[in-house]
C-alpha cells in the first residue's frame, strides 16, 4: 500500500511492528479518552471557506528560539523511537533537517545524544525530564550542550507514568523479565523484516541517554521500571530554577495545560511553552490540548512562545491549532507511524503531506502566510 496521509502510515507500522512496541506508541493511559478526545476535538473544529482571495503564494515559515524554519511543524521526543527503524533518532533528524523542521530528542531515546549529533548538521532539541539524580542531569544538560542543542524542551507532566493497559497486555510492562522477554522474542519473529532491520542490525538496544547510570541493565526490559523509579514525583516549579542554572539556552515546559500553570511559567522567564496532555499518554480524563489551548494563548501568547502537541495528523490540523493560538506546533505518533514503516524517506513524506495540505487549508481559508491564520479561520461558534 502506499501511504498517502499519516492513517495510511499507521497502517503500514502496524502491519510492521512487534505488537508491544506497535501497542507501546498507539496506546494511551487508561481508558484512553483523552487521547481520542485530542483527535475529536481538533478535528470538530470547521473551517471558515474563503475564495477568491487572490493569495498565489503561500509562505510557511517560522521563527522559533532564535532560529527560522520552513513549516511550524516540530518532529517532537518521542520515546524509544530507534526501536522503530534501525537507529531509528538518527533517521529522524535526517529527515528532519531535509525537510527544514526542528527535531527533538527524547531523554529516553535508543541513540545517544553523541550519535545523534555526529549524524546532524543543525543544532537540534533535546528533551530532559526531572530525575532524582540530579548531578545525571547536569550531565546531560552538559552533552546537550556540547552537542550544541539549541533548546531544552523540559517535560513537566510526567512525575509518575500513567499506567496504561496495551503494555501490560502486550508484554512490555507487568511481568518478569524472562516471561516479558520471551513474549517479546515470539512477538519480534512474526516480524521477520523488523526482526532483521531493527532487532538484529539495529543493535545495540540501550536507552543511550540513561546507559550510563544504568550500566548492564540498560536494555528494553528495563525501561518501564526505570521510568517509575527514577522519575521525580517531588518535582515542582523551584526545580525550573535548577534547571535555568545549569542551561543558558532557551527553555520550553512541555506538559502545560491550565492558564495558571501557563502564567506561572511566564513568571519564571522561560521562552515557552507546549500544551500537551502527552499524547493523553498520563492522567486519562483531562482536556484535550485543542481546547485548552485558546485559554492559555490568551492568557500568555504574548509573553512567550505557545507550541502544541495531541492528535495533529494533518496540514488541516496544524492550521486549525494555529488558529487557535499557537506558534507552532509538535508531531508525535505521525512521524514516528512513518519511521516504522518507511524510515527517513517516510518522516520525509510525513512532512511534505503535512507542508502540501497546510498549503490547500491556506489557500482556501484566505491566509497568504502564518500571521493570518486567526480565530477568524475557524467558526467561532465551535470554540467553547
Amino acid at each position: 500500500m502506499k501511504a498517502a496521509c499519516v492513517r495510511d502510515y499507521k497502517l503500514l507500522a502496524k502491519k510492521r511492528l512487534p505488537k508491544f512496541l506497535f501497542e507501546y506508541l498507539a496506546g494511551g493511559s487508561y481508558s484512553e479518552v483523552t487521547m481520542k478526545q485530542n483527535i475529536a476535538d481538533l478535528q470538530a473544529l470547521s473551517l471558515r471557506q474563503r475564495v477568491l482571495s487572490g493569495s498565489p503564494d503561500i509562505d510557511t515559515k517560522v521563527e522559533l528560539f532564535g532560529s527560522n524554519y520552513n513549516l511550524p511543524v516540530a518532529l517532537g521526543p518521542v520515546g524509544l523511537a530507534g526501536m522503530y527503524a534501525r537507529r531509528g533518532e538518527c533517521q529522524a533528524i535526517k529527515a528532519a533537517e531535509s525537510s527544514g523542521v526542528p527535531f527533538a530528542l527524547s531523554t529516553v531515546g535508543v541513540c545517544p545524544i553523541d550519535e545523534v549529533a555526529k549524524v546532524s548538521n543543525k543544532p537540534f532539541w533535546f528533551q530532559l525530564y526531572m530525575i532524582k539524580d540530579r548531578s545525571f542531569m547536569i550531565d546531560l544538560l552538559t552533552q546537550a550542550r556540547e552537542a550544541k542543542c539549541s533548546a531544552l524542551i523540559f517535560t513537566v507532566d510526567m512525575p509518575v507514568p500513567g499506567s496504561r493497559y496495551r503494555d501490560y497486555h502486550s508484554g512490555l510492562a507487568g511481568e518478569s523479565w524472562l516471561s516479558g522477554n520471551l513474549r517479546r522474542v515470539s512477538q519480534a519473529i512474526m516480524k521477520p523484516s523488523w526482526a532483521l532491520d531493527v532487532g538484529l542490525l539495529g543493535m545495540p538496544h540501550k536507552l543511550g541517554n540513561v546507559a550510563p547510570v544504568l550500566k548492564k541493565n540498560s536494555g528494553l526490559e528495563d525501561f518501564m521500571g526505570w521510568m517509575s523509579s527514577n522519575f521525580d514525583p517531588a518535582v515542582s516549579w523551584k526545580d525550573i530554577e535548577f534547571v535555568r542554572d545549569n542551561w543558558d539556552g532557551p527553555i520550553i515546559l512541555k506538559g502545560i495545560l491550565d492558564p495558571e500553570d501557563a502564567l506561572q511559567a511566564a513568571k519564571l522567564n522561560v521562552d515557552g511553552i507546549i500544551v500537551s496532555n502527552h499524547g493523553g499518554r498520563q492522567l486519562d480524563g483531562v482536556i484535550s490540548s485543542a481546547k485548552s489551548l485558546p485559554r492559555i494563548a490568551d492568557a500568555v501568547g504574548d509573553k512567550l512562545d505557545v507550541l502544541v502537541d495531541g492528535g495533529i495528523t494533518s496540514g488541516l490540523d496544524v492550521v486549525r491549532m494555529l488558529a487557535l493560538g499557537a506558534k507552532s506546533v509538535l508531531l508525535g505518533r505521525s512521524w514516528v507511524y512513518a519511521l516504522a514503516a518507511k524510515g527517513q524517506i517516510g518522516v520525509e513524506h510525513v512532512i511534505d503531506l503535512i507542508h502540501k495540505e497546510m498549503i490547500v487549508a491556506m489557500t482556501l481559508t484566505g491566509c497568504r502566510s502564518l500571521k493570518d491564520i486567526n480565530r477568524k479561520v475557524i467558526d467561532n461558534s465551535l470554540i467553547k
